[in-house]
């Protein structure tokens, strides 16, 4: 978990999207609040982000055409992260929008070790980009319905707005969660709003346990190398290429070689052995969030089939 240097903003627009890894990749992982593949929200404005919006969807694309099939439309760029307006299966048109991130990115901060957060009232903003990576729109919160850095890293926002207003101003679909455990060798993307970047590769595997400083995630997605995410795609969705559906959200790798330490998760298996995979990369599942949310796109934690971690 990591943030990005006001540095590489620029030498994002001066060499393209090339570049900017190994200098977002130089931020102090010793610094608590870099916990994570978050940004600083004091070192870059939405308005800098937005001057390199062309430079990066356009070398992205050209660099990476395998993630053609996937695109940045219902993605969202927050003030330190990434996310998108997620729906459930069973969604209605006419319910509140909401909208998936890390637990990392909370305005309020990091979630400690066991703290679950909700129905905490936010008035969060978020850009809504349209396919190209383009900001056509600005949403914002009415609440934090759930957030967590236990068992899982991951935030979901109640908007102001329905996914029919939505789609009706501004030709939108909301990206829909699988509710189905993702398989090994799925060709993924990592959608991030941030960057306006698309990482394609594969799932290559899951951590029975990831560990990470205080935190400790079940059961999470591990990415093939070519995934190389970088501070701000926190929060980005993990699409399935073939179905378009997300499957996880984007949250940390392994920097410097640590063991367990922050911005160097290990992995922990069943009989309590640990594997440091330097330059790996990983995301949290999202097959078991929408058995917690019902009409309305209530969050309901008794529901049956809901295994999020409780307040």
């Amino acid at each position: 978990m990591r943030k990005p240097l006001v540095a590489a903003v620029f030498a994002l627009a001066l060499a393209g999207a090339g570049t900017a890894p190994a200098v977002a990749a130089s931020a102090p992982a010793a610094d608590p609040a870099s916990v994570g593949k978050g940004a600083d929200t004091d070192t870059i404005t939405s308005e800098v982000s937005d001057l390199v919006t062309s430079t990066t969807a356009t070398v992205g694309r050209i660099t990476q055409p395998s993630a053609q099939a996937v695109n940045f439309a219902g993605t969202v760029s927050l003030s330190n992260c990434s996310g998108s307006v997620v729906r459930m299966p069973d969604s209605e048109d006419n319910d509140p929008a909401l909208v998936m991130t890390n637990g990392h990115c909370l305005e309020s901060g990091f979630p400690a070790a066991g703290e679950v957060i909700v129905d905490q009232a936010s008035s969060r903003t978020f850009g809504l980009l349209n396919s190209a990576g383009s900001r056509v729109a600005t949403l914002r919160a009415s609440k934090i319905s759930y957030g967590t850095m236990t068992d899982t890293d991951v935030a979901l926002y109640q908007l102001t707005t329905t996914y029919a207003q939505i789609k009706s101003s501004y030709g939108i679909d909301a990206l829909t969660l699988n509710d189905t455990h993702p398989t090994a060798g799925t060709a993924i993307s990592v959608v991030s709003g941030y960057w306006k970047r698309i990482y394609s590769c594969n799932v290559d595997g899951f951590a029975y346990r990831l560990k990470e400083g205080d935190w400790t995630w079940k059961d999470s997605v591990r990415y093939t190398s070519a995934c190389n995410t970088i501070g701000g795609t926190s929060g980005s969705p993990v699409v399935d290429a073939a179905t378009n559906k997300v499957v996880a959200v984007n949250n940390t790798g392994n920097e410097d070689g640590e063991r367990c330490t922050v911005n160097n998760p290990c992995e922990v298996d069943a009989s309590g052995n640990v594997t440091v995979r330097q330059g790996i990369n990983y995301a949290q599942e999202t097959y078991q969030i929408p058995a917690c949310f019902g009409v309305d796109n209530k969050l309901d934690l008794s529901a049956s089939g809901c295994v999020l971690p409780k307040p």
